[in-house]
């Protein structure tokens, strides 16, 4: 069984910062409206909590140089 590592810190009301074994995160937003996250690895998602058993989310990965 592989070791896994995942935390997540509240810095400020609406922000949170997340750390996994191979990089971290910074989200925005949340409860009422979209959230916003931005990684170290260069990808960018939001996402969308919609009623019912709905949901959106939208990934962008940046290029590598």
């Amino acid at each position: 069984m592989p070791l896994t590592f995942r935390k997540s810190f509240q810095i400020l009301p609406g922000v949170r910062l997340n750390i996994n074994r191979h990089s971290w995160s910074i989200t925005t937003g949340g409860k009422h409206g979209p959230r916003h996250t931005h990684s170290s690895t260069g990808r960018r998602t939001t996402s969308v909590d919609l009623p019912g058993p709905f949901g959106w989310r939208r990934t962008r990965s940046a290029r590598r140089r």
